[in-house]
């Protein structure tokens, strides 16, 4: 009788660490992407351009046919709810990269979060834009093919940067409602 008590409590306490994580890594995620989305709609302000979400939705819609690669993302065909696909796969993807840094620093990082680890995350997830998106969109790896290729790696570096910012303060944020 002991034993199958410890056993079920032993998988609670799985379960919860699992519900715990998830949560967390939706929260954290989600906030930081928002900071980013903040940052960018203050660069608008300035004239400074920013990824179309309906752009990341076109190229995710060609995905599923199978296209990755195309010579320009603006000349290739609309895909019917493009924008909409953005925008989930920016949040979505916002997740997944705090899930990363949870998985990275565990559980001791979310329940105290530090500066360095976000930054990492943050920083470190420009890599896929610089080796995935932009090369598939037609814009060449690290945005090569653009006008201005300089500023434009300057600009995803700190809007990243920025994104870690955003996963510093969302873990604090996350840590004071106490998951």
């Amino acid at each position: 009788m002991e034993f199958w008590t410890l056993w079920v409590k032993v998988d609670e306490v799985i379960l919860n660490e699992k519900i715990e994580f998830v949560l967390r890594a939706i929260l954290i995620g989600a906030g930081a992407t928002l900071l980013m989305d903040v940052w960018a709609l203050l660069l608008r302000q300035f004239g400074i351009p920013s990824l179309n979400f309906a752009f990341l939705g076109r190229w995710i819609g060609h995905l599923r046919q199978g296209q990755w690669m195309h010579r320009s993302i603006a000349g290739a065909t609309p895909v019917r709810g493009e924008r909409l696909i953005g925008w989930v796969a920016h949040y979505l993807i916002g997740i997944a990269f705090a899930a990363v840094l949870l998985v990275g620093w565990g559980p001791v990082w979310a329940r105290q979060p530090t500066l360095i680890p976000a930054l990492i995350v943050g920083i470190g997830s420009v890599a896929a834009p610089f080796l995935l998106m932009q090369p598939g969109m037609g814009l060449g790896i690290a945005a090569r093919r653009t006008p201005n290729p300089a500023a434009a790696r300057r600009r995803s570096l700190t809007t990243h940067a920025i994104f870690g910012l955003g996963l510093y303060a969302a873990g604090w944020a996350v840590r004071l409602i106490e998951l």
